[in-house]
């Protein structure tokens, strides 16, 4: 898996700058209140950071992105396993820093299960020293570089890090834990453990089956006019996104089904991302591309592929493929999508297999448009496992595995 950036984090960390208390302010438009930590040592740093990327890093490189001297965004990598693919590896991190505005200084930590009492040093010293003279070459500033290994911890810059490395219990026993814990920060067991699912409720699974047997049978017609202006997709996603409480099953059993028509379903995935206009177009531009496909007597996919070589492809459509693969400052409402993604994994737990690609595909690039890739990759999975051939997993699972992030995520916050 490529690298996972982290965006719009609760916690931010004060790390190597002056000390003082935590405290909070009002953060961008929607005023989210951020927690602000200061740690005074590597070891409350390391404590700490657990709660700003959300889960509990192993096997991994962590590379905390500085604005200053506040945190602006965490990058996750798997560590190499040859020595050869360290420079690759370097590489990417520092063109991924480069990308992210504002950002002027880092800390590079590897998280491993090697030991210190190896005897070897520090281990993943080579890789942390590569990332260090690379980042200085960039101009940045590198506050620190750790290594948190299974027997101890040790900062390849402190010539005092003892042979054995220092206690993991000055880590665990770090008294800021107790303020990132106060600031509601959780801390998930991996990076895709935000894609897992819960329990399925059968009797809301039973209602699902009911309700889609129904929208797809002899009871259509009026199944479309019980559900009113929610019958409209570009209505029935702001319904389910702004309105609170338990949704009919009739609703939800509709955006399974148009979850699983190709156009409407990406339609609806911009929609939750950038607001109802989008959806708006989206939803137009489908039909018309439709439309133009039944005149060609050719398929949707193999129009869009036609018209993209030879560059026919509409300004609205272009628009809407930019804002699908990233190539956009539009940032997407994370709101919107936390909870869409919320809604997304009780919603898949309790559909007939049948019809779980399509909203995992959906859940697959709201978590991506977050900078999760890993839990973005994690619901394609599920999806391919499914359906192996399904053309729209196989695209994302090929934006995702390459390592490829959405430009608004270097856009600043």
């Amino acid at each position: 898996m490529g690298p996972v950036l982290h965006i719009g984090d609760l916690v931010s960390i004060g790390y190597g700058s002056e000390t003082g208390a935590a405290g909070s302010a009002a953060a961008g438009e929607a005023r989210r209140m951020t927690t602000i930590i200061r740690a005074e040592a590597a070891h409350d740093f390391l404590a700490l950071v657990p709660a700003l990327a959300g889960f509990q890093p192993q096997r991994s490189l962590l590379c905390v992105a500085f604005s200053g001297n506040r945190t602006a965004g965490v990058l996750r990598f798997d560590l190499p396993r040859r020595a050869r693919d360290r420079e690759a590896l370097a590489a990417m991190v520092i063109g991924t820093l480069c990308r992210m505005r504002g950002v002027d200084a880092v800390v590079p930590i590897v998280y491993t299960e090697a030991r210190f009492g190896a005897g070897r040093g520090i281990p993943g010293r080579s890789l942390l020293g590569m990332l260090t003279a690379r980042a200085e070459e960039a101009g940045f500033l590198v506050r620190d570089a750790l290594c948190r290994a299974s027997d101890g911890w040790g900062s390849l810059l402190d010539p005092q890090t003892p042979a054995t490395g220092h206690p993991l219990a000055l880590i665990d026993e770090s008294p800021v834990t107790r303020l990132a814990a106060g600031a509601g920060e959780s801390v998930a067991s991996s990076p895709a453990a935000s894609a897992d699912l819960p329990e399925p409720e059968p009797d809301g699974a039973a209602r699902l089956a009911e309700s889609l047997a129904e929208l797809t049978g002899d009871g259509r017609e009026d199944a479309l006019r019980r559900l009113g202006e929610n019958a409209d997709p570009v209505a029935l996603v702001e319904t389910l996104l702004v309105r609170d409480g338990t949704h009919p099953p009739l609703r939800l059993a509709w955006f399974l089904h148009l979850s699983s028509v190709p156009a409407v379903r990406d339609a609806m995935m911009l929609q939750i991302g950038f607001g109802a206009l989008i959806g708006e177009a989206a939803h137009d531009d489908a039909v018309a591309t439709a439309e133009r496909a039944a005149e060609h007597d050719e398929t949707v996919e193999r129009l869009v592929v036609r018209e993209s070589a030879t560059g026919a492809t509409g300004e609205v459509s272009d628009m809407l493929s930019r804002l699908m693969v990233g190539q956009s400052q539009l940032r997407p409402d994370a709101r919107r999508v936390e909870r869409a993604l919320a809604l997304l994994r009780q919603l898949v737990a309790n559909a007939p297999t049948t019809h779980r690609v399509g909203p995992l595909c959906i859940a697959a690039w709201l978590a991506w448009s977050l900078g999760r890739g890993s839990a973005a990759g994690a619901y394609l999975d599920r999806a391919l496992e499914i359906d192996p051939d399904h053309s729209m997993a196989g695209l994302l699972g090929a934006l995702v595995g390459s390592g490829t992030l959405p430009e608004w995520a270097f856009s600043g916050r």
